[in-house]
């Protein structure tokens, strides 16, 4: 799939987006692996969350739905998972190869993990080093998937320091520790996004939290509980600056995630001058949410602080279009972990930044983006990434003249609907078979 998209136009109404993608993942597992049934309301009906869906489905879990956002999941408790009987393939899912290697390296049976060509690529070792350490048996070639893990381990908690800051590599050990013989502990360099810890906690499992360490004992017991997942703030992301950059823009999302390890868009935005209030500020289901109002108005560059990069890690991509419709230049420095998303995605936006006359120049952990001149139009390479192809469609309110991005199919993985819901607000956006 193709989108096109016809410059200009402004941002107005209220809109919900969908329900957050971390948020979802994490309560199918977690529902999974409790005694009782969890029903979960404002499910994200994505790609990537289906795919967490039908893994634990072949192993034996009886979820309902979901249906408009509403999914049952009948655990079969901590140790009830069954062997698929096939290799289990996750498509596009980051996250739930890696948080479910995690859960897998403690079961009793073998298992293989795989996904898509993109997925094939993107490094595992982060979480194979690890759970080696657990004493788990996982490999994967060039410590890349396919990954197979052979189960009967006999796990032990470790204390491990995170080379990187990464929720993800948090989890799999946290999950991990789940099945293994005593304490299990993290330390992180940077505060990453705390939904693995919050939902543990609101799984009656007891997880503790001490100067930057987090710790759990193996042994216990999940059990049940509701859940409402509050609408991505990643996928947010992309019409808070949609609104920010185009003039004449009025814009209210409801019932959006912020957490504050999720808050660095928020405020990197705020400090380049945008003009962002949060409204009906809330706790729903031990997570906090808002209804978030952004209006238009002149962004600055800025060099963006080291300690927000953690907090708004998948919001680059959109950033980079705040910064390229900034006046003055943004520099963004300690995000090499963007290299290894669903694409390169420093290179990705610098390349299709270059496509459109932005001037920009990549460093090997940021780049630096010249903001303030003219943005042209032409043809955008998403590498199959739905976060490259939703920032270059909202940069078309800025542009001159016609985009078009290819391979737009993966933007289904995070945020269905997203072409729709961007025409009804004001984005001038059509589809076509590419």
């Amino acid at each position: 799939m193709e989108f096109k998209l016809m410059p200009g136009g402004t941002i107005n109404g209220e809109a919900r987006v969908p329900g957050d993608k971390s948020i979802s993942h994490r309560a199918i597992m977690l529902g999974a692996l409790a005694e009782g049934t969890t029903r979960v309301t404002g499910f994200l009906e994505g790609e990537d969350a289906l795919a967490t869906v039908a893994a634990f489905r072949s192993m034996g879990v009886k979820i309902d739905g979901p249906e408009d956002g509403e999914v049952e999941i009948h655990g079969v408790g901590l140790h009830g998972l069954k062997a698929p009987g096939h290799t289990l393939d996750v498509g596009n899912s980051g996250t739930t190869i890696r948080l479910l290697s995690g859960l897998l390296a403690g079961q009793s049976f073998d298992v293989e993990l795989t996904g898509d060509v993109s997925l094939q690529q993107r490094p595992m070792g982060r979480v194979i080093d690890p759970l080696t350490r657990m004493g788990a048996d996982i490999s994967g070639p060039d410590s890349k998937p396919p990954l197979r893990i052979r189960g009967s381990k006999n796990l032990q908690g470790i204390h491990y320091d995170l080379p990187m800051a990464s929720a993800q590599v948090k989890s799999c050990v946290l999950l991990a520790g789940l099945y293994a013989e005593g304490c299990t502990s993290v330390t992180e360099p940077a505060p990453t996004r705390d939904h693995t810890e919050r939902m543990l906690r609101g799984f009656a499992y007891k997880v503790k939290q001490n100067n930057g360490v987090i710790s759990l004992s193996g042994g216990g017991t999940l059990k049940a509980t509701d859940i409402d997942v509050p609408a991505d703030i990643s996928s947010a992301a992309f019409f808070l600056v949609a609104a920010c950059i185009a003039p004449g823009s009025d814009l209210l999302l409801t019932h959006v995630g912020i957490n504050p390890t999720r808050m660095g868009v928020l405020n990197i935005l705020s400090l380049m001058g945008a003009d962002i209030t949060l409204k009906n500020e809330r706790e729903v289901g031990g997570e906090p949410v808002a209804d978030i109002h952004v209006r238009y108005a002149p962004l600055k560059g800025i060099e963006i602080p080291p300690d927000q990069v953690p907090l708004a890690i998948d919001e680059f991509p959109a950033l980079f279009i705040a910064a390229a419709c900034a006046e003055g230049r943004t520099i963004l420095r300690g995000a090499e972990e963007l290299r290894v998303k669903e694409s390169d995605r420093i290179a990705a936006m610098a390349e299709g930044l270059n496509t459109l006359g932005v001037k920009n120049e990549v460093l090997e952990d940021g780049i630096i983006i010249e903001g303030g001149g003219t943005i042209g139009g032409g043809v955008i390479h998403t590498y199959h990434d739905h976060r490259i192809a939703m920032s270059f469609a909202i940069a078309a309110l800025r542009a001159e003249q016609e985009i078009r991005i290819l391979d737009c199919d993966h933007v289904a993985t995070s945020f269905p609907g997203f072409d729709a819901l961007a025409r009804g607000l004001g984005l001038q956006i059509s589809t076509r078979a590419g």
